[in-house]
């Protein structure tokens, strides 16, 4: 299984980007999908979670109401739509599958985020 983010960039405060994640695997549409950040010094946190289906969300609480994850179990796709980009939203972000079949997880090699002025 492979995971492949991209969208990542440069934006200014306030701004916005889409990240995006393919996902090789003819199951994907069992995995849940999680959008993770780690930044420089920082522990990695989970930013925002979606189930396989796509039916249920979850979003840490410094995002809520600025990013929305999304799916789209045709094309293998995962989505990370951030809003209101903050310079404290700087950070790789991370593409997680996790399959709940084999309990194990896999993980895309990140996409630099920056926000600054």
């Amino acid at each position: 299984v492979q995971l492949v983010e991209s969208g990542g960039g440069l934006v200014q405060p306030g701004g916005s980007l889409r990240l995006s994640c393919e996902v090789s695997s003819f199951t994907f549409s069992s995995y849940a999908m999680n959008w993770y950040r780690q930044a420089p010094g920082k522990e990695r946190e989970l930013v925002a979670a979606i189930t396989s289906a796509g039916g249920s969300t979850n979003y840490a609480d410094v995002v809520k109401g600025r990013f929305t994850i999304s799916r789209d179990n045709v094309k293998n796709m995962v989505y990370l739509q951030m809003n209101s980009l903050k310079p404290e939203d700087t950070a790789v972000y991370l593409c997680n599958a996790w399959d709940s079949y084999y309990y194990r997880d896999y993980w895309g090699q990140g996409t630099q985020v920056t926000v600054s002025s």
